[in-house]
C-alpha cells in the first residue's frame, strides 16, 4: 500500500520566518565574475535559466534551532494548543545544529514542552517535513497522542557561497562541468512549521484527508550532497524528469485515495525548485497554472521547508477559501513524492500582530 486515509486529523496552523537578506540571482553572478570572464557565460543566465530573482539567508553562524524555535512559537499560538497536549515534535528540516542530540531537543526546550512528548529529527531532503507529517499524524489517527509540531529551518548560506568558491577557485572547469553545481546556487533559506490536532480539538476545521507516496531509487545519485550544507552536485534536468515521471504516477494514486477528480482540486502547494519544474510538473497534473502558489521567484528552493512556508504566504496571501480542495504535492531527491490533501475551511493565522504582518508586506513588495 502507497496510499495514505485519515479521519480524526486536523491541519492546524502552518507558519514560516524568513530572513531579512536579500541576495539577488544578479549578485551571485557578479560573485561569480572570474568563472563568468573565463568561459564567456552571459549575465543574467541564472535568473533566465531558473525564474529565481532572488533568495534570503539568515546571518551567518546561526543555528537551524534558533528559528525553529521562533516559527513553531508562532504556529503554537495561532493554533491555539495547549502545549500539555503536545504529544510529538519533529525537525525535518536537511539542515541542524549537529549530528547529535537531535536538533528537536533543543527546539522542544526552547518551546518548554511537557516530558512526555516524542522528539526526534527527520532528514529526507526536501520532504523531510512531509515525512513528518505523516508520521505524527498516524499517531494522531491511532489516539497515540492529540496533537503535534512539524518544523524546520534551512540555511542556504554556506552551501552558495562554498560553491561560488569553488567555481571560481578551479580554473578547468569547462561549461560541461559547471552544470552540476548550478543547482546550488538556487538554495535560499526560510523557516517552516506545522502543527497538526485531533478532530475534536480543532478550531479550523482542516481536515487532513490522506493522501499517497512513491518511491525510485534508481535515482539516488542524481542530486548528492557531500556533506552537511557544504557541496553538492546535481543532474538538474534528468532530476526534473524523473521526478516529474515518479510524481505523474503518485498524483493519480493520490487522487483516488482522497477521493477528488482532477477538476475537483481547487488549489495546490508544490515544492519549489525553479520555473521550469514548476511548469512542467503543473503539465504532467493536468492542472490550471492558476490554482497553484508559487514562492520560487523570491525565495528560490528552501529544501524541506520550501512546500510549507509557500503554503504558509498563501494562506497569508489569500490563496485560499473555505471549502477549497486542497493538494500539497512534494517531490524530493532520492527519489521520493509525497502528496496530501486537505479539505479547507478557515485559517488560523492570526491577522494582527507582529508575526504575520511583515510577511505580508515582504510578499507584496516581492511580487512586485
Amino acid at each position: 500500500m502507497s496510499e495514505l486515509q485519515f479521519q480524526n486529523v486536523c491541519l492546524e496552523a502552518v507558519c514560516c520566518t524568513l530572513p531579512q537578506e536579500v541576495v539577488s540571482s544578479a549578485e551571485i553572478e557578479a560573485r561569480l565574475g572570474p568563472l563568468y570572464r573565463r568561459l564567456r557565460l552571459p549575465e543574467g543566465r541564472l535568473e533566465l535559466m531558473t525564474g529565481i530573482r532572488q533568495r534570503r539567508f539568515w546571518p551567518p553562524g546561526m543555528p537551524p534551532s534558533q528559528k525553529s524555535i521562533e516559527t513553531a512559537e508562532k504556529a503554537i499560538r495561532a493554533a491555539g494548543i495547549d502545549r500539555a497536549k503536545i504529544g510529538a515534535l519533529v525537525h525535518g528540516s536537511v539542515c541542524r545544529d549537529f549530528l547529535e542530540p537531535a536538533t528537536a531537543c533543543g527546539v522542544h526546550h526552547g518551546l518548554g514542552l511537557g516530558r512526555n512528548c516524542l522528539v526526534y529529527d527527520v532528514s529526507n531532503a526536501c520532504l523531510g517535513l512531509l515525512n513528518g507529517i505523516i508520521q505524527v499524524a498516524s499517531m494522531i489517527e491511532l489516539g497515540q497522542i492529540q496533537a503535534a509540531v512539524v518544523v524546520g529551518t534551512e540555511s542556504g548560506r554556506n552551501l552558495v557561497e562554498t560553491t561560488i568558491e569553488r567555481l571560481n577557485a578551479d580554473a578547468t572547469l569547462s561549461r560541461h562541468d559547471v552544470k552540476p553545481a548550478f543547482a546550488s546556487l538556487t538554495i535560499g533559506s526560510a523557516s517552516a512549521a506545522v502543527v497538526l490536532c485531533r478532530r475534536e480539538l480543532s478550531r479550523t476545521g482542516n481536515r487532513l484527508l490522506g493522501g499517497a507516496f512513491r518511491t525510485n531509487t534508481d535515482g539516488c545519485r542524481l542530486c548528492q550532497s557531500e556533506g552537511l550544507n557544504e557541496f553538492m552536485e546535481t543532474d538538474s534536468e534528468a532530476l526534473m524528469r524523473e521526478g516529474i515521471a515518479v510524481a505523474r504516477e503518485t498524483f493519480e494514486r493520490f487522487l483516488g485515495a482522497v477521493g477528488w477528480d482532477r477538476d475537483g482540486l481547487a488549489k495546490t502547494f508544490c515544492h519549489q525548485v525553479g520555473r521550469a519544474h514548476h511548469r512542467l510538473m503543473l503539465e504532467a497534473f493536468g492542472l490550471n497554472p492558476a490554482v497553484d502558489f508559487s514562492t520560487f521567484e523570491w525565495l528560490g528552493n528552501t529544501g524541506a521547508v520550501a512546500l510549507p512556508a509557500t503554503a504558509a504566504l498563501g494562506i497569508e496571501a489569500g490563496h485560499l477559501r473555505r471549502g477549497d480542495r486542497v493538494g500539497l504535492l512534494g517531490i524530493g531527491s532520492g527519489i521520493n513524492v509525497i502528496m496530501l490533501g486537505v479539505e479547507w475551511q478557515r485559517s488560523p493565522i492570526a491577522r494582527e500582530g507582529p508575526s504575520s504582518a511583515p510577511l505580508s508586506r515582504q510578499f507584496e513588495k516581492a511580487a512586485t
